[in-house]
């Protein structure tokens, strides 16, 4: 075996302080906070997440925002999982290793867990649970990242996985929130029964309201879960989850108002988190549809738009300007090398020209269910294309149904993504031909051959470049604008202990704070 490939088969880390592997997360407060005090079990904590809608369902493959991907692993077991580091560490799957070429990859099951119904999960649950996202029929937004597995078999207590081609990246796979593991039934799995392997049991689901649940005490890690319960509410009406936070009637709130960030700062009983990672807010544009189908289309809208403006106005520093591509700077590939695109009016003429217009006229749709803001960026991108000669119609949609109404229908759209911990994933769910949530539906075949090579290739300095090439394939043809990266912006009353090292792969310690944080 490929010891380069193996993982320890032992957790070996503390819930508030994970340092394992090379640092790749930038986590800070924003304003000073008290010592990280020892976690203690007790007490419920309520959370108002700015994300959640009527439309959710507890089928995995479906899970696309905040507040689902909170409650998915609060309550669900996953093979493996993004440290605070941004290292991958053993969960359900207690160890892994892979052959020479990285094509056999085994993952030995952890001994003796079981479901909260007390249901021991089997190998079989495993494999019920990953073939759920694959196959023809399957229309799961994970299903791209398991395009590669080619069989899955079982040896004794280990899941064996041949994959069609290498790949360096493959644990990180089952990070993914879709991924979870579940009772196998039916031949598929019963993800009606509410069944999960986390730190915590759903008891209460009320799509787009409200989440319930308790403590799994016989969870198989002793160093999760310490509150007695916790109530999910989704609340995507800024100033409601801003009121209920101050009036003390929930603990934690996200996608914090930066305009008043600062006054917020200065109440005592509160403190406030900015965490920079991979989280980055995008216009998308359908290249299927016209005018998007025209890549001097697409480079006038890119260059017509003020990316600092926008960073400045709407993340109010908290932040940092993009570059057209989902790659953030503190991943290990991202292509240092790449010239920053800026805002100007006059290269926006140029491409318009190029495409044989005088001038350009598209619509843009935009609700802050999208983004904290998103409706003002689309007016400030309305000024600034304004000057090159792009009129852009803004159309204010509702935030409930957003994402199910008007994200991959309309074909000019505010989005945000949470990123991914390393670029294969990002690429492979967002931009990949054919892939669920490529949602700019562009098909290159160059950046789909480097995705295919990259992924399989065990050199790093090989990588790098494949993975630099890909993203500036991006910035040149791609259909999304990406003018920012939005720091993880939220709040938490003073008895929340929150883990001393924050992950920065999806918001909030990387949407495990259930199993992480404590009341002081």
């Amino acid at each position: 075996m490929n010891e380069g490939l193996k993982a320890a088969g032992s957790m070996n880390r503390r819930t508030f302080l994970q340092t394992t592997g090379a640092a790749t997360v930038l986590a800070s407060s924003v304003f000073p906070r008290s010592a990280v005090a020892a976690p203690k079990r007790g007490g419920v904590i309520r959370v108002a997440k700015g994300h959640g809608q009527t439309t959710d369902t507890l089928d995995p493959g479906t899970w696309e925002n905040g507040f689902m991907i909170a409650l998915a692993y609060g309550f669900n077991g996953y093979l493996t999982g993004v440290a605070a580091d941004g290292s991958v560490e053993p969960q359900l799957a207690e160890s892994w290793e892979a052959d020479s070429e990285a094509k056999i990859w085994r993952f030995k099951l952890r001994p003796g867990v079981t479901f909260h119904s007390g249901k021991s999960i089997t190998p079989e649950d495993v494999v019920a649970s990953i073939d759920f996202h694959r196959g023809e029929a399957s229309t799961s937004a994970a299903k791209p990242l398991l395009g590669s597995i080619e069989d899955i078999s079982i040896d004794g207590h280990t899941i064996v996985f041949a994959l069609s081609a290498g790949s360096a990246d493959f644990p990180f796979t089952f990070t993914d929130y879709h991924l979870a593991i579940l009772p196998a039934g039916n031949g598929s799995i019963d993800w009606r029964s509410q069944d999960g392997a986390g730190p915590y049991k759903l008891t209460d689901f009320d799509p787009g309201v409200s989440a319930t649940l308790t403590r799994f005490d016989n969870d198989w890690d002793s160093e999760r879960g310490f509150f007695d319960g916790v109530e999910l509410l989704a609340i995507v009406d800024l100033n409601a989850r801003t009121t209920a936070l101050i009036s003390g009637d929930v603990h934690v709130i996200d996608k914090l108002d930066l305009k008043t960030v600062g006054l917020m700062g200065r109440r005592p009983e509160l403190t406030i988190h900015s965490v920079a990672g991979n989280q980055h807010y995008t216009f998308a544009m359908s290249t299927n549809k016209d005018p998007y189908t025209d890549k001097n289309v697409r480079l006038a809208l890119k260059h017509a738009i003020n990316r600092q403006e926008l960073v400045d106005k709407i993340l109010f520093g908290y932040g940092a300007v993009g570059n057209d591509h989902p790659i953030g700077q503190g991943q290990q590939f991202f292509n240092s090398e790449l010239e920053q695109r800026t805002y100007d009016p006059d290269k926006a003429r140029f491409h318009l020209k190029e495409s044989g217009l005088d001038g350009l006229s598209v619509s843009l749709s935009a609700a802050d269910a999208a983004f904290p803001g998103a409706v003002d960026a689309a007016v400030l991108y309305q000024q600034s294309a304004g000057a090159a000669g792009i009129t852009l119609d803004i159309n204010r949609v509702p935030n409930d149904g957003y994402w199910s109404d008007v994200w991959m229908k309309d074909p000019f759209s505010a989005v945000y993504w949470g990123g991914r911990p390393v670029e294969d994933a990002m690429f492979t769910t967002a931009y990949a031909s054919g892939a669920a949530w490529n949602d700019t539906f562009w098909d290159n075949a160059k950046f789909n051959d480097l995705l295919v090579a990259a992924r399989a290739e065990l050199n790093t300095d090989k990588r790098r470049t494949m993975y630099y090439e890909m993203q500036s394939v991006l910035n040149e043809d791609g259909g999304a604008i990406v003018p920012m990266f939005a720091n993880y912006v939220f709040a938490t009353a003073k008895d929340v202990v929150v883990s001393e090292a924050m992950a920065s792969n999806w918001d909030m310690d990387g949407e495990r704070w259930m199993e992480r944080w404590s009341f002081v």
